[in-house]
């Protein structure tokens, strides 16, 4: 957090305490934060957040997409078995989603040039304030190395609504026009956090219930512009539902896309992978 904010990421730090469990910092009066402008803000801000020295650990828990990829172990073979257990998905639908994690898992580099520090917690809009002038990031508690392709996936959930915004996001974030491989690397990351908030919201908000078969998810984009608007709380048990279902959606969907082979051919090329 201290490390945010001398960077102007963070409000400043007036006193913290490890021992009581305390911090305070300046506050700030946040204003809405137009989508329009996020997106060019946004990877900005991502950029000089990626670009400090490196934060202590990796990712270790539940908070980050990343995890599956990043920290194979007990925590996540667990989460995975409870999910399983729970048979929320039919068993076609929970064969095809470990399939596509599978897919991507066989290819996607680990522990490279890419794990940089990290906020790891943006899917709550709360946690981005914008004063009117300047953007900050609070709520830092799950902030440690990560792949630097999970926050912007996670924020551009928010921001990108088509291919064109994605290039200009990217572009803002890397200072140019981004590459195949660095375009492939995005995609695949944003598979990642389909897969793990399906499996987060549906076992948060459906108490192991099966789904209700044929039931539509709202949009996924319109349903992010609400998220953003602060109309949608995500605390709420039925809301986490439709949140899952909603990434799950856009899963089948990305995957059935010839852009979802394309990128696991570019990535395992890089990588001499299968």
């Amino acid at each position: 957090m201290r490390a945010a904010a001398e960077a102007g990421l963070a409000p400043h730090v007036r006193y913290t305490s490890i021992e009581d469990r305390i911090s305070i910092t300046d506050f700030v009066g946040a204003v809405p934060f137009p989508i329009t402008a996020a997106l060019v803000r946004m990877p900005i801000v991502l950029r000089t957040l990626h670009a400090l020295p490196p934060f202590p650990g990796r990712a270790n828990h539940l908070n980050t997409s990343c995890m599956f990829l990043v920290n194979k172990g007990p925590a996540v073979d667990e989460f995975i078995q409870r999910f399983q257990a729970a048979n929320i998905l039919s068993k076609g639908e929970s064969e095809e989603l470990f399939a596509r994690y599978r897919q991507v898992a066989a290819v996607y580099p680990l522990h490279d040039q890419d794990m940089v520090s990290s906020h790891n917690d943006l899917l709550r809009p709360e946690n981005i304030l914008f004063d009117g002038l300047r953007v900050w990031l609070v709520d830092w508690e799950a902030a440690f190395l990560n792949d630097r392709y999970n926050d912007l996936a996670v924020v551009a959930n928010f921001v990108v609504n088509n291919d064109a915004e994605e290039r200009a996001y990217l572009q803002e974030y890397f200072g140019q026009p981004p590459d195949q491989y660095q375009l492939a690397r995005f995609f695949l990351m944003q598979q990642v956090t389909h897969i793990f908030y399906t499996m987060a919201f549906l076992l948060w908000g459906s108490a192991g219930e099966p789904l209700e078969p044929g039931e539509k998810a709202p949009e996924f984009k319109a349903f992010h512009r609400r998220i953003w608007a602060g109309e949608v709380n995500l605390a709420d048990k039925h809301m986490r539902t439709v949140y899952g279902r909603i990434h799950w959606e856009q899963l089948l969907k990305n995957t059935r896309l010839a852009r979802f082979d394309e990128a696991l051919r570019i990535i395992s090329d890089r990588h001499g992978r299968q």
